[in-house]
């Protein structure tokens, strides 16, 4: 196996050569076998070892033989206790997950305070196969039917290709001694009952299982690879920057693909979306339908998708300006206004009224149903949403909109449209400009 260990290492982790180790060792058979073959191939390590107090002297005799094994290999040793009982209960977690946010986020301690390049854990085949399995049953996607990662940031994984017999026959060869966790007999975890009661019963069916496994994750791993080519060629053909938060997908061009509801899984999953059921019929549902995730909003508006991330929203804030005042800022910019002596320059974000007719202090709030306006060149009166449905405005576009009123009188809409009754006349005295930036 040291062979084997070695082969490995230079083909597939090369990028380890001369860099500086942290073994996470628990005292087992797995981390212990890993001990033993990096000090056989003289790489630089230091040994990490958690002592989670989950099994009274048990847990501090495996403490006290990771400090031997350390002096043994004449490498550093650090320790930590956690009273991971106490830490599962405040965060409403199982002991497993506890356990392993509060190792893992140790380690990655120890790794910047003590300069480590690479944090090794000794994760095998076997593991491989029971988070596969543990992820089946979950129905998980593709992601979690690819196990392991051997790589993932600065963790490395390099047994992963080696069986635990495999590590039983190198520990029995060498003559090496370890800690059995009595905990790891009880099958009241589900990582546990599948390797005592299931895995066994599949090695038994077929002796080459957990190699065929291996060379199942492989095309498992290659397909997940061909579906992000995918996923990625999708995006640049569907996806349109409408502002820059929104983006914008036409459904009758992501039906115009084989499996549409296939294709927009893959196209918001980043986007940490969970509920597939009922994004699959935001497809045929009405305009306005709604999705959130934890971080994003998924809105159906006529023809389209619209995905926008999601922030913290209050349309009911409204802002009062007074009339010696010259600035105010609102969340879609700032909005500045200054005495002149006539008409100059005329935009979206520009307009001129006719000061006299204003009353103050003027009111800057969200737009809602009922609301109507006189659109400037324009006879007679238009209701906002009639407004908003001529100007083809999405549902997140007119929820971004903002008025500015005198009284209960619209004078403008602000990036849009000004409002016929404040007009500049012949007969006006005050020309008040007002621009947002």
């Amino acid at each position: 196996m040291l062979q084997e260990f070695k082969d490995h290492i230079a083909t597939k982790l090369s990028f380890l050569e001369g860099s500086k180790l942290l073994i996470a060792c628990s005292g087992g058979l797995d981390s212990v076998v890993l001990t033993k073959l990096c000090h056989l191939l003289k790489l630089q390590f230091g040994l990490a070892h958690c002592n989670f107090g989950l099994r009274g002297e048990e847990s501090d005799e495996d403490e006290q033989f990771v400090i031997h094994l350390a002096n043994e290999f004449k490498s550093p040793i650090y320790r930590t206790s956690f009273d991971t009982e106490n830490y599962a209960q405040k965060h409403q977690q199982s002991i497993q997950m506890a356990a392993r946010e509060l190792r893992y986020s140790w380690f990655k301690e120890l790794e910047i305070t003590h300069q480590y390049d690479y944090i090794f854990t000794a994760h095998h085949a076997d593991d491989n196969l029971e988070t596969f399995l543990i992820n089946l049953s979950r129905g998980t996607g593709i992601e979690g039917l690819m196990g392991i990662p051997e790589v993932n940031d600065t963790f490395v994984r390099p047994l992963l290709p080696f069986t635990r017999d495999a590590l039983l026959e190198f520990a029995k060869k060498n003559k090496l001694q370890w800690r059995e966790d009595s905990s790891n007999k009880s099958t009241k975890y589900l990582r546990n009952k599948l390797r005592i009661d299931v895995i066994p019963d599949l090695k038994s069916i077929t002796p080459q299982f957990l190699q065929n496994f291996n060379t199942t994750l492989s095309y498992i791993k290659q397909s997940n690879e061909f579906i992000k080519s995918q996923t990625s060629y999708l995006k640049k053909e569907l996806f349109e920057t409408v502002d820059n938060e929104t983006i914008q997908v036409s459904i009758n061009r992501l039906n115009t693909y084989e499996n549409p509801k296939a294709s927009l899984y893959f196209l918001l999953k980043e986007y940490n979306f969970t509920a597939w059921g009922d994004i699959e019929h935001m497809l045929t549902a009405q305009s306005g339908k709604q999705i959130f995730s934890g971080t994003h909003r998924l809105v159906k508006d006529r023809e389209y998708l619209l995905i926008r991330p999601v922030t913290e929203r209050r349309t009911d804030r409204t802002y009062s300006i007074r009339e010696e005042e010259r600035m105010l800022m609102i969340p879609s910019g700032t909005l500045k206004f200054k005495e002149v002596e006539g008409i100059l320059d005329i935009d979206l974000k520009t307009i001129y009224v006719d000061k006299e007719k204003l009353k103050y202090p003027l009111i800057v709030r969200k737009w809602k149903e009922g609301d109507y306006f006189y659109p400037l060149g324009m006879r007679g009166k238009k209701k906002l949403s009639k407004f908003f449905k001529d100007e083809k405005l999405s549902l997140l576009a007119k929820e971004r909109i903002w008025l500015l009123c005198s009284g209960d009188d619209i004078v403008w809409i602000i990036n849009y449209r000004a409002d016929n009754r404040f007009k500049i006349i012949p007969q006006t005295k005050q020309v008040l400009k007002i621009t947002i930036s």
